[in-house]
This record gives C-alpha cells, structure tokens and sequence, in this order.
C-alpha cells in the first residue's frame, strides 16, 4: 500500500474487548474509516492476537489500512500493516528495523519539536493531539488547533489529528492540517457506527476539486420545473456539486398545482439507483417525492444496502393542495424509511402528519422533533414557516437543538420551497460541512431563493436558485 495515501477516517479501537467489538469495527468501516489501529494492553497474549488477526481481514476485505498500537511483535505475530508508538516507545528507525521497509509507522507527538525528530527518524506519519478535550486516554494533553497547525507547517508528513474530535470539530481539524481524523468514542460508542463513521468521514471532502461531493436526488419531476428533481439539480449544481437522479413520478405540474401523476414502477426506481451508485457512487441521497409504500421500500433497502447519509424531505402535500404520498405510504415511511434516515426535514403539517403532535409554537416544534427521532430519524430540521412571525426553523442534531432565524419574506413565490432547502442541505454535507453549519447554509440559500422568487405564471412562482446561488457560494 502507497504511504502518501494516508488520509480519512482514522479508527481506534476502544478498551471494551467485548464479543461486539468486532461487529463495530466492521460497521464503522461500512462507514468510511480507512485506517484502524487496535489498541489493547490487558488482554492475554493469545486473545490480542486472536483478535488482532480478526480485525486485520476486517480491514483488508474493506480495503483499509490496520495498525497495532505500540507493540511491534504483536504487529509482526497479526501480519498488520504497520505499528503506531508513543514518545516512551521504541524509535521509528527501530521498529522499522523489526517490521521492514513497506511496514507503516507511525508516532505521538506535542510539539513541533518532537515531529521533526519522528519524521527525521524515518516515522511514516506524526499523530498530533489532544486536539480538544478528551476522556479516553489518561495522560492526554491538550494542545490544540492552534499548535496542530504549527506543526503542519513543521513537518511534510502526514498528520493524524487526535483527541476529541466529533462531527462538529473534525472540520476544523481537518483545515488546521490533519490529513487524517483519529476518533474513538465518537465512533465505538455510538449507536451506529456506520452512520457516525459515515458523517465525519464526510467532512474531507472540504478538500476536494470542484464540482466537490455528489448528491443523487430520488424525487418526482415537476414539469413546471420549480420543485422536484429539477430544483434538485438546479441547486445541487449552482452550488458547486454533482448531481444525479432516480425519478419515481412524472407530473404534470405548473405554479397553480398538479394536474397529473405518473408514478413509476418501483422496480425501475431501483433500477434507477442501483445503476447510479454502482458505477458514479454518491456522498448523500437525498429523497422528495416517494409516492408509495412500494418506492419507499425500495429507497430505504437501498439506503442501508450502500450505507449512505439519506436527507429525507416527507413530501407528502403540493402547495396547491394534491396528495403526493399514498396514504398507505406513511406507515412504511414510520417504519422502515425513518429509521434509515440521517436528516429528516418535514414543514409542520408534515410533521403534524407523522406524529399526531399540534404545532403551534416553538415548544410544540421541539417536541415534535424528539418523537420523530424517538420513531427514528437520526437528526430532524422541522421547518417553521407555517408559523405567525419570523421564519424559524429548528435542528433537534444528535440531542442537540438548535436554531434558524430569518425575516418572514411576504411573497406568493414560494414553490419549490422545501425541495430546494432539503436539496442545499444535501449538497453542503456532501461537500464536507457539519450538519448544523450545513443547515446554517442551506437557510441563507433558501432565504435568498425566496427574496428573489420569480414572479412566473398564475400561482406560486418558482423560488430563484441562481440568485441565490450568486448570494451564498463561497470558494
């Protein structure tokens, strides 16, 4: 394996040598780690390299690199790529000594001092931390981004940032320098460690040439062209991603409502996503309209089966009034789409809708946010524009809430409204933003597309994508 190419998600393992230990190794890779160290100094010797062993194949079959925390025989004895040694351990030319050439080493450091003295040893790589405040490690020292960047401009060597480090803080790290994350409760411990896995992994794309990240939308087509996939695409591309799509309805739709709809057949949805994902792949899915319990099905296997962040928009009512979700489609969203669901972001009567909850402030909002994660979602933006006063719209991420504020904006033109903002949302997370600023600017998005709607046709006009596109990108 090329060491240059040492960067994403770095995984360590925790103390806990329970029976389960593997099975989240194995998800967390499901979920973008690329490096795993194995960390473990009370286990008998026979059991670490049992499991040892066990977590190098995990690692291989993923394509992923495995590493051994501070000991070089049980490096050697597992057949892993390469050792990770602390400032009391061995040197770099030593363990290079034992392990051979090709073998990956690398080392702890504080200072820009003691990076150069590792990288002038031979080591591979300098892990750097503690970074933020952390509780996994006893003698963890915080340092600092401040000092991580120093020692960036220090050293030519990949850096493993370490200590810490959450969804919210990775991206920080990661423009400090790091070349690679290094996480472990905010992995090992949680829920599911493909999805944690998943969302910071995410974040790297921040680095990544124009168009940055790719979002497939599985949504209807309006033929109107201000909502559904084509103000999917529209936003997706203004704002500097790559988008595909999985059509599951065709409209005939104008400003003044829905006169016709077409669904397609769910196994062609399918068809649809698998023939995208297999070849182009994606950052993100992101869903609109889904029509029936058949299609919902379909993109709720195919989330779980290529493990990607899905946004779900519950699109359940057009803006003039037509159903555009079976009735007896809710169920099968409750049950099998929800649980699947990295962000859900329903409007209040959606939301009412989905949790038999009256909206009528924002405590109600609040409330209705945590049922929904309770039947699910692993985060929910309820958006408050159905309410009197500004436009509020609330981010219930993780056990987290926060809040959205912008001026009510008084206009007919609106259409398009809730694709477009679920769709910017999808394009910042596939771009490497954390999901509360990636919502911070989805709202600028949305806030601008509807203070420059286009007054089209005779209805709800079309909110304006390129306008806002003008107003919020960033380089």
């Amino acid at each position: 394996m090329d060491k240059i190419l040492l960067s994403g998600l770095y995984l360590i393992t925790d103390h806990n040598r329970d029976e389960r230990l593997l099975q989240r190794v194995e998800a967390a890779l499901r979920g973008g780690a690329r490096i795993v160290q194995y960390r473990d100094k009370t286990g008998a010797a026979d059991e670490r390299l049992a499991l040892a062993k066990a977590l190098r194949e995990l690692c291989h079959q993923a394509g992923a690199l495995f590493l051994v925390n501070d000991q070089p025989r049980l490096a050697i004895a597992s057949g892993a790529d390469g050792v990770h040694l602390g400032q009391q351990d061995m040197s770099p030319a030593e363990a290079r000594q034992l392990l051979g050439p090709e073998a990956i080493i690398g080392v702890s450091t504080r200072t820009p001092e003691q990076a150069l003295q590792a990288e002038a040893q031979g080591a591979d790589y300098i892990g750097v931390g503690s970074i933020y405040p952390t509780g996994t490690k006893e003698d963890a020292k915080l340092i600092g981004l401040d000092s991580l960047h120093l020692i960036r401009q220090a050293v030519s060597l990949p850096i493993v940032a370490i200590g810490g480090i959450d969804r919210e803080g990775a991206g920080a790290a990661i423009d400090a320098g790091a070349n690679c994350l290094a996480v472990v409760s905010a992995v090992m411990a949680a829920p599911c460690p493909t999805a944690a896995a998943r969302e910071i992994a995410l974040q790297f794309n921040r680095r990544a040439a124009s168009p940055r990240g790719r979002v497939l939308s599985v949504a209807g087509s309006d033929s109107g062209g201000g909502a559904g996939i084509q103000a999917d695409l529209k936003t997706i591309s203004l704002l500097g991603s790559y988008g595909m799509s999985a059509i599951t309805a065709l409209t005939a739709q104008n400003t003044l409502g829905v006169q016709g709809i077409h669904p397609c057949p769910a196994a062609f949805v399918a068809e649809q996503i698998d023939s995208v994902l297999c070849d182009l792949g994606a950052d993100v899915i992101k869903t609109g309209m889904l029509f029936s319990a058949e299609i919902i099905r379909v993109v709720a296997e195919a989330i779980e089966r290529y493990a990607l962040p899905a946004v779900v928009d519950p699109v359940m009512i057009a803006k003039g009034g037509a159903s555009l979700l079976q009735q007896q489609a809710i169920e099968t969203l409750q049950r099998e789409l929800l649980p699947r669901t990295y962000l859900l972001t329903p409007n209040l009567p959606e939301a009412e809708a989905l949790t038999g909850i009256q909206i009528h402030n924002e405590a109600d909002m609040e409330e209705a946010a945590r049922t929904l994660q309770q039947m699910g979602a692993r985060n929910v933006l309820l958006k408050g524009g159905h309410l009197e006063g500004e436009a509020v719209d609330l981010l219930l991420a993780a056990d987290r809430v926060h809040h959205y504020r912008a001026p009510r904006i008084d206009t007919p033109n609106t259409h398009g409204t809730g694709c477009t903002f679920s769709a910017a949302i999808a394009t910042f997370l596939a771009q490497g933003l954390a999901l509360p600023e990636a919502v911070g600017r989805g709202k600028e998005f949305i806030t601008q597309a509807i203070a420059n709607a286009l007054p089209l046709g005779s209805g709800h006009g079309p909110v304006n994508h390129w306008q806002a596109a003008r107003a919020v990108i960033r380089d």
